[in-house]
Order: structure tokens, then C-alpha cells, then sequence
């Protein structure tokens, strides 16, 4: 017998980030997804770091993400969003990048990120939902060096050779100040849900992993603002590039964080850590 496709709960998926509005399969409806869904649900790697490790099975992810109220990374929170847009009727392709945040172009990282490619009116967007503090609250349209407005910051989407006379990649960037930064490279390849195993195995599980070696958490906020946790430091950013930063100084602080900020209740006692973490393991 065949295993037929996990279908999302839509109703319950909705209820989880507050969405009202229409289910046609439209731009508006797009980015009022991408909105909600970034200012709901929290990037997050506590489960690597907790040593649970990561299931990317559709109604695990679901269960985890929509019942339970957690987070998670890009395997997690893009693969249920495709799910989601294929739901409603959206033509969807799953595409593979290397995550390239403050990285030079010399170095080339793995390519361990998965994001989604809508086609709408013959016009491709690129959406995604699992690249922690930079999250689109908005898609993107395949068009090259166009600055494109978003309710967070402004983007663009560049294609350039990494090395000469190379085939050159593509290039989605973020405008910081007056410097356009490198959020992720990618060829328009798609990523088959083997390769997503094969991905989120070693962003959970391998030692030199940045999951496995330091707390990473982002949540959007509709006013523009965007909170985040490296480590033991949690910054809120403004909108007009403002920054307000703490540090935690205890467990028990990080788990009151947590709560108030990003919505997730862990049991009393819960002792996240991390390699350099300022408490014991």
C-alpha cells in the first residue's frame, strides 16, 4: 500500500498564527501568510541543543509546530509552509541554498537551507519562513538587482559568479545601512525530501553544526521590529535599526525569556546549553 501525503491541517495552522483572511491562492494571500506565520511561530534550535534531535516527517513537524506551539529551523518551518501553500492551491517548488550570513565568499557553507518558490501569474516569488532574523515578511520577486521594500527591510536578488568564470548563482541580500549583506546563494536547484534528510542530519546532528553549538532564536513583530537570542545575549531591534540588547545570566532567566518573549513554555528545571555557555551543563 502506498503511503499517501501528509495533508496539513489548515484550520488548525490558521488558528496557530492568527489568520483570518483569505485562502485564495493570491500574492496578498501570500504575504499575509509569510507575515503571520513569522510573527507567530519562533525560529528556535532548542531540541538540537537539548539533544532530542530533529524530525522533518510531515505530521511530526506539524504536531510539533501547530499543537505543541514550538519553533524550529528551515527543515521544520518551510517544509510545513510548503505544505501549507500547496494546501491552498499554489504552484510550489522546494529549493535548496547555502545559507551565507556573514560568511566572505571564499568560504562555502553546506548547502543546508530549504526555501520555497511560488509561481503566480507567470511571475516567480521566492518566500521564506526558516532563516532565523531574517525571515521574509514578504516574498520576493525573481527579479534581478530590483530593491525590493519589505515591512522589515529592503532586498534584492543579485546573480554573480563566486568564482571567476564560474556559473554564476543567485543572490538574495538584505540592505544593513548602506551595505547590501548576503542572506543565501542558490541556483534554482530544487530539494527532494532526500536531500532534506541528508541536510538536516548534519544541521543537527554534526559536531561543527551551528546548531549544535550555539542557542539561536528569531521572531518577527508587525511593527517592524525583530527580536533575537545568540547565545546567552537576546537583542530587540527596531525598526529604524535601534538596538536594545541583554544578557542572560542563568537558566532559569533564559527559560523567563523564552515565555515572555518568544511564547514557549519549557518544564521548570529545563537546562539548555551550549559549548561557551556561562553555566554548567
Amino acid at each position: 500500500m502506498t503511503n499517501m501525503p501528509h495533508k496539513p491541517d489548515l484550520d488548525a495552522y490558521f488558528k496557530r498564527i492568527g489568520y483570518t483572511g483569505s485562502r485564495e491562492p493570491t500574492l496578498e494571500t501570500l504575504n499575509d501568510l509569510l507575515m503571520a506565520h513569522v510573527t507567530t511561530v519562533p525560529f528556535e534550535n532548542l531540541d538540537v541543543l537539548l539533544g532530542r534531535g530533529i524530525c522533518i516527517e510531515a505530521a511530526v513537524v506539524e504536531k510539533k509546530l501547530v499543537v505543541e506551539h514550538r519553533g524550529g529551523y528551515c527543515f521544520e518551518q518551510n517544509g510545513h509552509f510548503i505544505r501549507v501553500l500547496e494546501a491552498l492551491g499554489y504552484k510550489v517548488k522546494s529549493i535548496s541554498a547555502r545559507v551565507r550570513w556573514k560568511s566572505t565568499r571564499d568560504v562555502t557553507p553546506a548547502r543546508t537551507h530549504l526555501f520555497s518558490r511560488v509561481e503566480l501569474d507567470g511571475q516567480w516569488w521566492l518566500a521564506d519562513v526558516g532563516v532565523g532574523g531574517l525571515s521574509l515578511t514578504s516574498a520576493l520577486l525573481l527579479k534581478e538587482m530590483q530593491e525590493q521594500a519589505t515591512p522589515h527591510d529592503t532586498r534584492r536578488i543579485i546573480r554573480e559568479s563566486v568564482v571567476p568564470g564560474a556559473e554564476p548563482s543567485y543572490f538574495h541580500q538584505v540592505l544593513i545601512g548602506s551595505t547590501w549583506m548576503d542572506v543565501c546563494e542558490f541556483t534554482l536547484e530544487e530539494m527532494p525530501e532526500i536531500d532534506r534528510e541528508v541536510g538536516n542530519w548534519f544541521t543537527s546532528t554534526h559536531p561543527t553544526s551551528k546548531f549544535r553549538n550555539h542557542l539561536l532564536l528569531a521572531l518577527a513583530a508587525r511593527d517592524g521590529s525583530r527580536l533575537t537570542v545568540l547565545d546567552n545575549v537576546f537583542t530587540s531591534r527596531e525598526p529604524g535599526g535601534q538596538s536594545v540588547k541583554f544578557t542572560v545570566r542563568t537558566p532559569e532567566e533564559l527559560l523567563e525569556l523564552l515565555a515572555e518573549h518568544f511564547a514557549l513554555s519549557l518544564p521548570a528545571g529545563t537546562r539548555i546549553w551550549w559549548p561557551g555557555a556561562p553555566w554548567e551543563k
